[in-house]
């Protein structure tokens, strides 16, 4: 990348703010248990084991109790706090004064979501080597599933390089087709992700700002942004409802049980 060095350091920035409304309950979202812990355990766990130095949980709904559920992992995980609920975007700024500006460009940072706790740490590794090879921008980690319902598309260019994630609303009928689905695993330079977020506008539609129109910004800036099909379709299952839980967790339990065999 010609505007910043080679980054040194590995951080991460777990969003963890929701409240999770279909829940029926009025735990966050994150807090809920797979396999006997908070899910959001499962992801701290995974940035750690992929080298991460450091964690910053972005807290909002009932945030006390977020901080509680990570209280065990002491001065490796640290908070920033989203006041609004104003979009993915809006939550990585809301962590902007935990990343030192001179720190930033030798910086990588993993930004992933609380409520995935399928996570493979080697998924973030091989993420990771891609984006360090190739000295990128920002490098997300895509799954080919069967029904890409509800997920934000990838869509590439004639030469199978990216050119934009287009979310489910806004597709048109050829991109509803595409099975590449974007599933929230990204890996960016800390400086040009957060010079890339002062650029991105409040969406239309929603009212609020996406963290997924950064990939484009950079792209317009000549920033190299890497593209990998490396997150398992099983991975990316979402957690909406108390059934998407009970099925999550079995999965996570079954795997924890091989693990030990």
């Amino acid at each position: 990348m010609s505007d910043t060095p080679n980054a040194t350091k590995l951080e991460a920035i777990i969003l963890a703010a929701g409240k999770g409304t279909r829940m029926q309950s009025d735990l966050p979202k994150v807090c809920h248990e797979v396999g006997g812990r908070p899910m959001v355990c499962a992801v701290v766990d995974a940035c750690l084991d992929s080298g991460c130095d450091r964690i910053v949980v972005v807290v909002g709904y009932k945030q006390e109790l977020v901080r509680e559920a990570l209280e065990s992992y002491g001065d490796k995980v640290e908070f920033a706090v989203q006041h609004e609920q104003l979009g993915t975007g809006h939550a990585v700024v809301s962590a902007v004064d935990a990343f030192p500006f001179e720190d930033r460009a030798e910086t990588d940072v993993f930004v992933l979501c609380g409520d995935g706790p399928l996570i493979r740490s080697s998924t973030l590794d091989t993420m990771l080597a891609l984006h360090r090879s190739r000295n990128a921008a920002a490098t997300l980690a895509t799954s080919v599933i069967d029904d890409p319902s509800g997920y934000g598309r990838i869509v590439r260019d004639t030469d199978g390089r990216f050119e934009r994630i287009v979310e489910q609303k806004n597709a048109s009928e050829d991109e509803l087709k595409i099975n590449e689905v974007n599933p929230s695993y990204y890996c960016m330079n800390a400086l040009a992700m957060f010079e890339a977020l002062k650029q991105v506008n409040r969406n239309e539609l929603t009212g609020e700002y996406y963290i997924t129109d950064v990939f484009e910004l950079m792209l317009k800036r000549g920033l190299p942004v890497e593209v990998i099909d490396a997150v398992p379709a099983e991975d990316i299952l979402s957690i909406n409802t108390l059934d998407h839980l009970a099925h999550v967790d079995a999965i996570y339990r079954d795997r924890q049980g091989s693990m030990s065999n």
